[in-house]
């Protein structure tokens, strides 16, 4: 890898600079934040509106595919290339895919909008997460986890209530949630161009496109094969077909990526311990996590027959747990280095949440269930980041886009296959005991206007009288509650893993210092300018438009700059 031969100095990371850039990147994060919440609480009426009640899991996986398939090209790209520009490509996508849901006539077109979403929103999260490493320290990086954790944690709060507010809104209706988004990526787009002032590269080395397309034909065949597996059977000629394909395309990968001049995923990531247990413990807790997350908002509405703003409310226990545990866990991992005593508490608490959900019944109290979401919350808090920190910390500074996005990568990939087979499983189970519940109370339905299964809406079962409201409910709560089961073999592993977390020393320097791409401070610089046999780094600066500390300025003011 080269870069352009302009005499361009290190970046100043004066404190004023990093939290221009750190507020930029949360516009960002929270754009793609709010908008998971916003469609969770409205899912059952877009799905019963377009008829997609059975196909529920695709708005999900639809997202977590797009989103999976991307995280190592931006990873990678992000390192080879720079990532400002890719951090404004990935808002306009997301961006644009709003758009076009709020626009879509059919399920179909929903699930296709939602996957074009996907492909902007894995950007945001990935460089997000790289540029916070390029700029501040690992041992610092734990204080930027309490504004994160609140960013995730207003976006709990406000998502549902305006997702909900929308849905049960006669004037606006549920593509608001999608509309809203358009102002909100527009800001979010002249932040990211007005503040992020980082540095550009040329690569001259080939892309590994070859990487690229069999990564990409392996993560698609094993979400279809879970999906078409829960729906036509796990030993039907599709399934058996895909895994025959993921099979060819993971050998191909492999002697692909071992001949790459610059792989999209390195394999010498793989030989790294601390990195191989962190990406593990990602996956299987992504597996646990998102499952959970994506179908409790659906029986919440159905089996309490909240409306929509309200059954989000219930989400809002989740929010204080993870805000309580990433702020004190991050004040400790800053003053003393060590978090993987919070990774094992973290699943520990993930793992006891779900076991608790097993329980679930159409008469849970709404308390009870606040309760679980609660405990979930505070496992999520500590273990969230500090799984993507262990990763980041084990490997060189040059690696580190490409080892966030291959820890994510597979964190997504166990997100997919959790919400596919646990879609799968949920959804196969409901679509049968609604049935029966329909077919014992056929009056009762016509009056209520549920003709079948697809097109019921929480409104629809509000209104049905007894016993057929009671039998909808229970339906959901005996599909729903068992399939927690599935989930906890996969909680117990990632116990283990956490357990097994080699705790590596967090560095002092941030990446892009230990790069020689940016300086600590105006003295490091002067220092290096006086040194005559020290040769500055080559290196372009993309520049964004807004105005830079005086300080940073005067550092920068003879330099030839390309924006």
């Amino acid at each position: 890898m080269s870069s352009a031969p302009t005499a361009a100095p290190p970046i100043v990371l004066t404190r004023r600079r990093i939290n221009t850039i750190f507020g930029a990147l949360l516009a960002g994060m929270l754009m793609a934040a709010l908008d998971q919440t916003i469609i969770s609480t409205a899912m059952p009426t877009i799905v019963g509106e377009l008829g997609g009640v059975s196909h529920m899991a695709w708005m999900t996986t639809a997202y977590l595919l797009a989103t999976t398939l991307v995280m190592p090209v931006y990873g990678k790209f992000g390192d080879l290339f720079g990532r400002r520009t890719l951090f404004l490509v990935a808002i306009g996508l997301f961006t644009a895919a709003s758009l076009g849901a709020a626009l879509a006539p059919d399920f179909g077109w929903l699930v296709f909008w939602r996957g074009v979403q996907g492909l902007g929103g894995g950007g945001l999260m990935i460089l997000s997460q790289a540029i916070i490493a390029d700029i501040v320290p690992a041992r610092e990086r734990a204080k930027y986890m309490g504004p994160i954790g609140a960013l995730f944690g207003l976006s709990a709060v406000a998502g549902p209530l305006v997702g909900g507010f929308f849905t049960d809104s006669a004037a606006l209706g549920w593509r608001w949630c999608f509309w809203v988004n358009v102002p909100i990526g527009l800001a979010a787009f002249a932040v990211g161009w007005a503040a992020l002032t980082l540095p550009r590269k040329r690569n001259t080395t080939p892309l590994d496109l070859a990487g690229i397309l069999t990564l990409s034909v392996a993560t698609t065949s094993l979400v279809l094969a879970t999906d078409i597996g829960g729906s036509e059977g796990w030993g039907s000629w599709q399934v058996l077909a895909l895994l025959a394909v993921l099979a060819c395309s993971i050998a191909a990968f492999v002697l692909v990526e071992r001949r790459a001049v610059e792989p999209i995923v390195p394999l010498s990531l793989f030989r790294n311990p601390t990195f191989v247990v962190a990406t593990a413990l990602g996956m299987a807790v992504g597996l646990g996590m998102f499952s959970a997350i994506a179908f409790m908002p659906t029986y919440l509405q159905m089996s309490s027959g909240l409306s929509a703003a309200n059954s989000g409310l219930l989400m809002l226990p989740m929010t204080a747990g993870i805000i309580l545990t990433i702020q004190s866990s991050a004040a400790v991992i800053m003053r003393t280095g060590r978090y993987k005593v919070f990774t094992v508490a973290g699943v520990a608490l993930i793992l006891a949440a779900m076991l608790w959900m097993t329980t679930l019944a159409g008469d849970t109290a709404l308390w009870t269930v606040g309760a679980m979401f609660f405990l979930l919350g505070a496992g999520l808090g500590l273990i969230m980041q500090n799984v993507v920190l262990a990763a980041q910390n084990a490997v060189p500074a040059a690696q580190i886009g490409t080892a966030t996005s291959t820890n994510n990568y597979f964190r997504e990939v166990g997100a997919v296959l959790g919400v596919a087979v646990f879609g799968t499983l949920f959804t196969s189970r409901l679509g049968d005991r609604l049935g029966e519940a329909l077919a014992g109370n056929p009056e009762q339905a016509v009056q209520a206007g549920i003709t079948s299964p697809d097109t019921l809406v929480p409104t629809a079962v509000e209104a049905a009288g007894e016993p057929l409201r009671t039998a909808i409910v229970d339906a959901y709560a005996d599909a729903l509650a068992p399939v927690f089961w599935y989930l906890v073999p996969i909680l117990v592993l990632a116990l283990l893993l956490a357990l097994a977390l080699r705790e590596v020393p967090l560095s002092d320097v941030a990446g892009m210092v230990a790069r020689g791409e940016a300086v600590s401070s105006e003295a490091e610089l002067a220092a290096l300018r006086a040194d005559p046999g020290t040769d500055e780094p080559v290196l372009v600066v993309e520049q964004g438009g807004g105005q830079d500390d005086d300080a940073s300025r005067r550092a920068q003011g003879a330099s030839h700059m390309e924006v």
